[in-house]
């Protein structure tokens, strides 16, 4: 029997075929979704990947990049934006 403190909902099943050819489960950890862009849905590059409680124990700069934006858009949508916005002060 799996220990308890394993069949929590938190670990992911994944059935697995033994030798014997008996079907068991087996408990991993699950795997987490990479952050995205909130317009373009692209992945955000220098954002750390994990639980909530992994990412509060890092610092800052290692949680998201430090621009503007940095975590909620992608660099290109960021750049389009920033455009948008200098555009319209100039007007």
């Amino acid at each position: 029997m799996v220990a308890p403190r394993f069949r929590s909902r938190k670990n992911r099943r994944v059935s697995v075929k033994t030798p014997g050819g008996r079907l068991v489960i087996h408990y991993e950890n699950k795997t987490y979704g990479k952050p995205q862009c909130g317009q373009c849905g692209e992945t955000l590059k220098g954002m750390s990947i994990g639980t909530s409680t992994t990412l509060r124990k890092l610092s800052k700069t290692q949680r998201r990049p430090e621009r503007p934006y940095g975590g909620v858009l992608c660099s290109k949508c960021m750049r389009k934006l920033m455009v948008e916005k200098a555009r319209k002060l100039v007007v």
